[in-house]
């Protein structure tokens, strides 16, 4: 910090030109009222130390407490900071058909009606089966199980005929109604709908008709719903459309577009669904769940 600077007066320029050495020293001692000894050489000197005094203390009692402030705490004691990392974000990979893989935030892996497509190398945590149709149940397509991992059917999921909830930690699972047609026996479908750490719901239909269960999901807030419109073996995609608009999820998306046995994915039926914040996803394509409109 800059210290504030007085300018020394020399004694010389004060006593008068006339006077010598000798007259000078005289008029000193004759003269000690004179009015222009207040003006002693050595009173700025003791301005400029009272004025640099308390600046210098000041820096050296704030350098003393930063510096001994964690020397006089114990190891044990010493403060951590902590840092919260935000848990990643579930990410849903759309394997074409009715299949779908979706890695949790903390990496747990799960598989949803597995038959076609690629990405079945992760080992799995969780395998949701919706019924026991061919084109839903391929479980020779996951590749590897992890010692704890869950396979949730619908006899699970029906048990007592009762749909189920399960919490697992990294996902809570409800199993809703399903079926409603001649193909699909309510009593032997289900869908699902997953909630996630991140609170962000998932709703997957299965093989379906509209169902009764569908108008009291709206009370659910989903944010992400999948519905099938093959329009042969269960609803079209204008009765998808209309389903979708009683749930009421943010995110709406066309999926089972077609029969396994023509194709995995029917783009021209998938433009069909039309519903509320639509979106069309194609096989092989990822999306992040989170809560929708972030």
């Amino acid at each position: 910090m800059p210290f504030n600077r007085f300018k020394k007066h020399n004694s010389a320029e004060i006593l008068p030109s006339v006077f010598g050495a000798a007259a000078a020293a005289l008029v000193f001692l004759c003269s000690c009222g004179s009015t222009q000894e207040p003006e002693p050489v050595q009173t700025p000197a003791v301005k400029e130390e009272t004025v640099a005094t308390p600046t210098e203390t000041a820096e050296v009692e704030v350098t003393e407490e930063t510096e001994a402030e964690p020397a006089e705490l114990p190891a044990a004691e010493q403060p951590v900071e902590e840092k919260e990392e935000k848990m990643k974000d579930p990410v849903l990979l759309y394997q074409g058909h009715a299949s779908l893989r979706i890695v949790t935030g903390d990496d747990k892996v799960i598989y949803i009606d597995p038959f076609c497509g690629e990405g079945y190398d992760l080992p799995a945590d969780l395998i949701l089966q919706t019924h026991d149709h061919f084109d839903h149940c391929d479980m020779s397509k996951i590749q590897s199980r992890n010692e704890d991992c869950r396979l949730i059917t619908q006899k699970e999921a029906l048990e007592g005929g009762v749909h189920q909830s399960f919490d697992l930690g990294y996902v809570s699972v409800e199993a809703v109604e399903a079926g409603y047609n001649k193909n699909h026996d309510k009593k032997k479908c289900v869908g699902y709908i997953l909630t996630f750490p991140n609170n962000v719901s998932l709703y997957v239909s299965g093989d379906t008709s509209k169902t009764g269960q569908m108008a009291e999901l709206a009370d659910r807030n989903i944010d992400y719903a999948f519905y099938c419109c093959d329009g042969v073996y269960n609803m079209d995609a204008a009765e998808a459309s209309e389903c979708a608009a009683l749930v009421g999820a943010k995110v709406n998306i066309p999926y089972h577009t077609g029969s396994a046995a023509v194709t995995v994915f029917d783009k021209t039926n998938a433009e069909r669904f039309n519903a509320p914040g639509a979106a069309i996803v194609t096989p092989g394509s990822e999306l992040t769940l989170v809560p929708a409109g972030e």
